[in-house]
């Protein structure tokens, strides 16, 4: 007896602090997020670089992004079945191998193919690691914390990136950056390998095969239709046939999922309603979330005139305020409510994003950007925090891996709606502009349009939330209890966690 409790001992002993372990999953996190932005601020150097037309180089944004949306749900469901260290461990040598084809790319088409193969890296990583963070901290303050430290390595990531991809863009050139990230996924799949624990998967479950393609298929008619409308316009065969095909394809992938028992997103995942709100609210940040780091680099770039260096260092007060605000979110939350916190953060960022569509083109860093960007990185960080919290709380423990897909997928899927349907209509207006004014004060239209829907998408969203609170929380918590237990055996949080 007493030599087994020795050996706990030294097995306890030995293992890494939940700290240390938190350190190197979020680490994980931040390089997927850093490969999300890294590119924007070099677009224009890889465009000339391996000869990519402006819709080409928007699919070098769009292609890591698309097959990081559309494979999320299915990197989330692999993690909970087949083990979610092993998943995560696969996903970031599958990152940094893309990685490094990526940096060593001569040709658009391969460089393109690579983003995606980094996208599918990534949608194993994302939701293995936010799984096995949660499987450290319980609910309760502890978990708080833990996801203060996700929403600011999140948010860190795409501002980072920004900064990032300035320097090495301007010491190296543009496939550095990509090297780097291979690199730094490297460092980060030793450091996961040695500091978190291994884990079995379950025994009990299938892969949702049909489900998974008809929903991946889906997503990629969707983005593919919004970001071929830029150039052929809205009317033309090709880009109605795609956006009919993502809705025909939605409506069928619906009725799979009614009828299968190895669904790929069960409906007890949306048993207590706050999973299927915070996902929404999600899927209405992300889709401004991308499109901030598409555009703000190519402002500061084509209208003012800052080399990729300055571009990215101009991102480093943002960073700021995003550590900054997620590291404030659950105190917040605790003082105010979590219902306050989030509608308040949303107003935040869309006040940031009102006062960057009234940039100028012929203003500066300091009077144009500089304070939007501040309130932009608060309110981002803090609506973060709050909506994982939301979107995580309450599921079932098996459930976990997919529960981080799911809202890292509405993240996803919705930055990239957004940003092809925000780059059509700033071309659109670019265009109508360019007939009357000077370049640049046509390109400044362009971006001031999609920064002021952008705020309008972000105040819609805070009301929404406030609806949410007030008419889905009692109704929703009433249906998860079972017919026999009428009254909780605990108080039932609100739909805003």
């Amino acid at each position: 007896m007493n030599v087994a409790h020795t050996q706990t001992d030294r097995a306890a002993a030995r293992a890494p602090r939940p700290g240390i372990t938190l350190a190197a999953l979020a680490a994980a996190q931040f390089t997927v997020m850093l490969a999300t932005s890294i590119v924007n601020v070099a677009l224009p150097q890889i465009r000339a670089g391996v000869g990519l037309s402006d819709g080409g180089t928007t699919w070098v944004v769009n292609a890591y992004g698309l097959a990081f949306g559309a494979l999320l749900l299915a990197g989330g469901r692999a993690a909970d079945l087949l083990g979610r260290r092993r998943v995560l461990v696969f996903g970031l040598a599958l990152f940094a191998a893309a990685s490094l084809a990526a940096g060593v790319a001569a040709s658009a088409s391969v460089l393109i193919a690579a983003r995606a193969v980094q996208g599918l890296g990534a949608a194993a990583i994302a939701p293995a690691a936010l799984a096995l963070a949660m499987d450290l901290f319980p609910p309760g303050p502890g978990r708080g914390r833990a996801l203060g430290v996700w929403g600011a390595v999140s948010g860190a990531g795409g501002a980072g990136g920004v900064l990032l991809g300035g320097v090495l863009t301007q010491a190296w050139g543009w496939p550095w950056i990509f090297r780097s990230v291979a690199l730094g996924a490297a460092l980060v799949l030793v450091a996961v390998a040695t500091l978190v624990p291994r884990a079995p998967g379950r025994k009990d479950g299938r892969f949702d095969l049909l489900g998974t393609a008809v929903i991946t298929l889906a997503l990629t008619c969707l983005v593919w239709g919004l970001t071929t409308a830029r150039g052929a316009g809205w009317s033309d065969a090709g880009v109605l046939g795609s956006l009919v095909g993502a809705g025909t394809l939605l409506a069928a992938f619906a009725v799979i999922e009614l009828r299968r028992p190895n669904a790929l997103i069960p409906p007890r995942l949306f048993a207590t309603g706050r999973v299927a709100a915070g996902n929404l609210l999600m899927a209405l940040l992300g889709s401004v979330w991308i499109a901030l780091f598409f555009f703000l680099p190519l402002y500061q770039q084509q209208v003012l005139g800052e080399d990729p260096l300055t571009t990215g260092m101009g991102q480093l007060p943002l960073a700021g305020a995003n550590m900054l605000g997620a590291a404030m979110a659950p105190r917040i939350s605790r003082r105010i409510g979590a219902t306050a916190t989030v509608t308040a953060a949303l107003f935040t960022e869309a006040a940031g994003l009102l006062w960057l569509s009234g940039i100028s083109a012929h203003g500066s860093y300091l009077v144009d950007v500089l304070g939007p960007s501040i309130l932009v990185g608060l309110g981002l960080s803090i609506a973060f925090v709050q909506l994982t919290a939301l979107a995580v709380d309450g599921v079932p423990p098996q459930d976990a891996g997919l529960a981080g897909g799911l809202v890292n997928t509405t993240r996803q899927v919705g930055g990239a709606i957004g940003l092809a349907a925000l780059a059509t209509l700033a071309g659109s207006v670019t265009g109508h502009a360019a007939v009357h004014q000077p370049h640049l004060e046509a390109l400044t239209a362009g971006y001031r349009t999609a920064f002021t829907v952008s705020a309008a998408v972000l105040a819609a969203t805070a009301l929404l939330a406030l609806f949410l609170a007030r008419c889905t929380g009692p109704r929703t918590a009433a249906a998860a209890r079972p017919a026999s237990d009428p009254q909780p055996s605990r108080p039932q949080p609100s739909p805003i966690p």
